[in-house]
């Protein structure tokens, strides 16, 4: 009950938002065979303001309801990627495009255009942000909204196993991961790569500019640190991969971050499901990374 409290403050932070439970509508526009998958571009209705293009992937002739990812997006400036990440990576990511990474293991994934990004850059992060600021949004609570509502959408599809539900990411897409594992019980596993950012630290660092102003919900700190957010997602297995060397997750936040969460592990009795692993490395996602991620998965979601 506690924790439940707790989500609904954590939501209630996120701005105006749409009806939680609104309809979703899926268009199907193409689907093709890839090398080892099965892909549908997908025009979704999650917020009824504007379309949100997505790609689901499957294995090729699969049988019955698999496990599915909800696989979120990094930001890096790079606006035009967006879910174009799924199928073709970028710099500072593992090859092969997690497409294919979880595809092998047997997983069907979902990855959205996030607001500002692919083909749903056609105004600035800068302008959405302050137009939907005057409206009463935070264009981080309607990011989340999106994210939420394509979860729904995976429950309601036959081919989706909604008991074996995961999320994963890099940089934005890492924190997209924990806010969504801490607001909804039915992602079962979380794994969130370079960016779990510890709120304090970064002010301290002098860190607040290397985030974008997407990022930034009014009153957040007067309610909840970065620990106590990902506290929400216990006793879910959580893997969190970070590099010592990245300005984006300051080590002294990390400490504080993984002494709290090892300590709302240990009560729970689930010591084994929260991990932060971290590496001699930047922001980046390394191949030992890569290959822990794939792992932690496999352990808990299959």
């Amino acid at each position: 009950m506690y924790q439940e409290t707790r989500r609904q403050a954590l939501y209630a932070l996120l701005g105006d938002l749409p009806p939680r439970k609104r309809p979703i509508a899926a268009t199907l526009l193409a689907s093709e065979t890839r090398d080892g998958y099965e892909l549908e571009t997908l025009l979704l209705d999650l917020n009824g303001l504007e379309p949100v293009p997505a790609y689901f992937v499957k294995p090729r002739q699969a049988g019955g309801p698999l496990p599915c990812i909800l696989y979120n997006h990094a930001h890096g400036g790079r606006y035009e990627i967006g879910k174009e990440e799924l199928l073709a990576g970028r710099s500072a990511l593992q090859s092969p495009p997690y497409a294919q990474a979880l595809i092998s293991q047997g997983w069907s994934t979902l990855c959205i255009d996030a607001w500002a990004f692919g083909e749903r850059a056609t105004r600035s992060e800068s302008a959405i942000f302050k137009e939907m600021l005057w409206q009463g949004r935070v264009m981080w609570g309607m990011m989340v909204y999106d994210s939420l509502q394509a979860l729904d959408y995976l429950c309601s599809r036959p081919d989706v196993d909604a008991e074996r539900l995961g999320t994963l990411g890099m940089s934005m897409g890492s924190t997209m991961a924990w806010w969504l594992a801490a607001l909804d019980t039915r992602v079962k596993v979380c794994v969130d790569i370079c960016c779990l950012t510890d709120f304090q630290a970064l002010i301290d660092s002098r860190g607040l500019d290397l985030h974008s102003i997407y990022y930034y919900v009014p009153g957040l700190l007067k309610h909840f640190s970065t620990g106590q957010i990902n506290a929400l997602i216990c006793p879910r297995p959580h893997l969190a991969l970070a590099g010592d060397q990245d300005p984006l997750t300051p080590p002294a936040g990390l400490d504080r971050i993984d002494l709290a969460l090892r300590q709302v592990y240990a009560d729970a009795g689930r010591p084994q499901a929260w991990r932060l692993s971290r590496y001699q490395s930047g922001h980046e996602e390394t191949a030992a990374m890569r290959q822990e991620a794939i792992s932690f998965l496999r352990a808990w979601l299959s």
